[in-house]
């Protein structure tokens, strides 16, 4: 009968809680309450059938079994920092993947080359407890319960289109001629929020639309003349530095959500996750803001 290998949250709760001899500080260490370090010290002492801590009046000890399960605790831990910090696993969503992340993401690997980057590109939430994604770049308010969310940057929301198009806009109204591209999803409000704000009538946003489930291939058909796309500034930055598009007109909507940088709280502080953030928060002015 194969044995039940303990869970690698409570070991790292073992070794974290053993080397403060507090709980408190482990749990601040883990950034996780004490509740859920206590919690996972039970289940191990659980899944290994003896007590490892000693709840003492002045305080906790280990017990004998403790002091002797700390040192392979520590071993593995060693072992899986080692293997777990040469690999990055990245869910975004497709666009942001393609328009945004790809094209820098060589800086990040010169700076740290020994971290092999793996990207996921799916709509689908990821379910940390699978243990297949370390982060994920998600759009939104940043209050995922149970994950901690690190503030990267807003969108603004405007319309791009090609140069040779634009020569036609010269105020919003002329948009009634045009076909408007858009994107399905929670993003498929931009063109009628655009509109109210630049004082358009509601009918101009039901006019002729294309409307696409991947904002890069709403993007392409503006590059390529098919009309005018309501633009995030995710998506559009590079193709507006290149020339492909222009923006016709000065009115920008700054977008309430924005993109985060979110993992899960034990591992929030590994390594490769440190890296990351900190490579993402301080890209230089001009690319740590999609605009």
């Amino acid at each position: 009968m194969p044995v039940r290998l303990p869970s690698l949250n409570g070991l790292r709760a073992f070794e974290a809680v053993a080397r403060h001899m507090s709980f408190t500080k482990a749990a601040e260490e883990l950034n996780v309450t004490q509740t859920a370090v206590s919690h996972q010290i039970r289940r191990l002492e659980a899944e290994l059938g003896v007590p490892l801590f000693l709840r003492l009046n002045e305080g906790l000890a280990l017990s004998e079994d403790g002091q002797a399960y700390l040192p392979g605790v520590r071993a593995t831990e060693q072992l899986l920092e080692s293997r777990d910090n040469s690999v990055l696993t990245i869910s975004t969503l497709v666009s942001v993947a393609s328009k945004w992340l790809l094209p820098r993401l060589p800086s990040f690997q010169q700076a740290f080359p020994t971290i092999d980057v793996r990207i996921s590109a799916s709509t689908e939430l990821v379910d940390f407890r699978k243990g297949t994604i370390d982060a994920a770049i998600r759009y939104g308010r940043g209050d995922w319960k149970g994950l901690r969310g690190d503030f990267l940057m807003s969108d603004e929301i405007f319309p791009v289109c090609s140069p040779a198009l634009a020569k036609t806009l010269r105020t919003p109204a002329d948009l009634a001629s045009h076909t408007l591209l858009q994107v399905s999803g929670a993003t498929a409000g931009d063109w009628s929020a655009w509109l109210r704000a630049a004082g358009q009538p509601a009918q101009l946003a039901e006019g002729p639309r294309l409307t696409f489930d991947l904002a890069m291939m709403a993007v392409q058909a503006a590059v390529d003349g098919q009309g005018v796309c309501i633009g995030r500034s995710t998506y559009v930055e590079d193709d507006l530095q290149a020339g492909r598009l222009v923006v016709p007109f000065d009115l920008r909507l700054k977008d309430e959500q924005g993109f985060y940088l979110v993992t899960p709280h034990e591992t929030a502080q590994s390594k490769k996750i440190v890296a990351f953030r900190t490579w993402l928060l301080a890209l230089p002015p001009g690319q740590d803001t999609f605009v």
